[in-house]
């Protein structure tokens, strides 16, 4: 009965909103997480539809030793939709089993009511777009090449026909080298070659960050993931760094950092030194990370659609996501003070504005921004084949738009994100005194002319109007 409990304390704190679905979730014991992390999905996927039930038999109200609604929701789950509650017999347990005649009477009646043909159809998972997006894997190089991931493949009976040809059929992506795209049916979750590090199941686009950041992979490079757990962006730079350098990975909680560590270890990951604080708290002037070129922020919750399912009204939405801007916007601001830093990625598995272009467009005004001589990066630099582009209605210079990187869920076969790439500028003095040197100009600079370019931000700043209320819709 601990199993069920601790599924309704997850639920409990994602009531609260104490942290996305993926954030709680890697806080939980490495040898429960598997098996409390389907409860809690599945429960969140079929919420609304075990709350009816649990509604219309009042089992709240007549059984007093389930003090808790969402442990009747986790318990419920099992009863109704698995192979059972899966507990020895107790007092819990029976309060629920004297009204199984009941609950199952109920659910049927809202299946009936609802004109479902299958239990399925009653699911919350955001929308049907899940079926034609891949499985795709990411190939960890630190243990091996793409090339030697492929040939095991074609071994085991793959074939490189597509990800929707057959059961086996698969492909190379072709924009992230190192990601293969496979049948969205397939698990790989037992494989021998996921255990042992070799793979990583990571979405296409939360591949972006690390490969538009573009780290350094030689000895000399010093690079910071400031928002590091669970661990896959931390372990891409790390493969694309060539386990060469020092790569510094954040993360403040301390059961969150335990997970980044165990992914680490996992991916073997050599050049990593974790790091469990706050990103915000480091200081820029500390010599430890006056060195750093390269920074990553950004927040990466694709399973928070099932919260955002739930009723919230459109004052609550707009706090909840003002707040993570603010956030985000101060992530972005700290890191632009790092003395020697070149390139920030700045990522967010968002759709909306009020975290995507709303946050670049702030950061492009900030003084730190004006003083570091900072600018986003050419589209040619950001993915240059991604077809899909920032808001330019969202941006203060629509032209800023294209620089931006999007996903749009059911129309990118990825899930919905947003990437930025701020590089800072070298005046046109310094680009010239290193071409009489024969010296390249090192990645991240570009040659234009830092002072104007800080008068265009700065008049912009001036001109800027008030912003409106935000409304965002689901």
């Amino acid at each position: 009965m601990n199993f069920y409990f601790e599924g309704a304390k997850v639920l409990d704190r994602l009531d609260a909103k104490q942290g996305s679905i993926k954030g709680v979730i890697a806080t939980l014991p490495e040898k429960d997480r598997k098996r409390t992390a389907a409860l809690v999905i599945e429960t969140l996927k079929y919420k609304s539809v075990l709350n009816d039930v649990l509604d219309a038999s009042k089992l709240l109200k007549e059984e007093k030793k389930i003090t808790s609604r969402n442990l009747a929701l986790v318990l419920l789950h099992d009863l109704l939709l698995a192979k059972g509650i899966q507990a020895s017999e107790g007092p819990v347990k029976q309060a629920i089993l004297r009204h199984k005649t009941r609950l199952h009477s109920e659910f049927t009646r809202i299946k009936i009511k609802k004109g479902v043909k299958s239990v399925t159809e009653l699911a919350a998972t955001g929308d049907e777009r899940a079926a034609k997006i891949p499985r795709y894997v990411r190939i960890n190089t630190s243990c091996w090449s793409t090339e030697e991931a492929v040939e095991t493949f074609i071994a085991r009976g793959y074939s490189l026909d597509g990800p929707f040809a057959h059961s086996k059929g698969f492909a190379r992506d072709e924009h992230i080298p190192d990601l293969l795209l496979f049948s969205p049916d397939i698990q790989l979750s037992d494989d021998p070659l996921y255990t042992a590090g070799k793979l990583i199941l990571q979405d296409k686009a939360s591949c972006f960050p690390a490969y538009i950041l573009s780290p350094p992979d030689d000895d000399n490079g010093v690079v910071i993931d400031a928002t590091a757990a669970p661990g896959n962006k931390t372990s891409h730079l790390s493969a694309l760094m060539q386990n060469k350098g020092t790569l510094y990975a954040f993360e403040r909680d301390k059961r969150r950092f335990a997970t980044l560590q165990m992914m680490l270890a996992k991916a073997r990951c050599k050049n990593v030194q974790p790091v469990n604080a706050d990103f915000l708290t480091v200081s820029p002037d500390d010599p430890k990370y006056n060195s750093v070129t390269h920074i990553g922020s950004g927040i990466v919750n694709r399973l928070d659609h099932l919260l955002e399912s739930e009723s919230e009204s459109m004052d609550d939405r707009e706090t909840r996501l003002n707040k993570l801007a603010d956030f985000q916007l101060m992530m972005i601001k700290h890191a632009m003070k790092f003395p020697s830093v070149k390139r920030i990625v700045y990522s967010t598995c968002s759709i909306h504005a009020a975290e995507n272009e709303h946050v670049v467009r702030d950061a492009l005004q900030s003084e730190e921004c004006l003083s570091g001589r900072f600018d986003l990066a050419s589209p040619g630099d950001v993915l240059p084949a991604w077809k899909r582009r920032g808001i330019p209605e969202e941006m203060n210079n629509p032209a800023d738009a294209a620089s931006l990187v999007r996903c749009s869920p059911g129309e990118d076969a990825t899930n919905g994100f947003f990437v930025s790439l701020f590089v800072r500028q070298i005046s046109t003095a310094e680009a010239e005194n290193k071409k009489r040197k024969g010296a390249p100009c090192a990645n991240g600079d570009e040659e234009t002319p830092s002072e104007d370019t800080a008068i265009r931000r700065r008049n912009k700043k001036k001109k800027r109007k008030k912003p409106q209320a935000l409304t965002v819709s689901s």
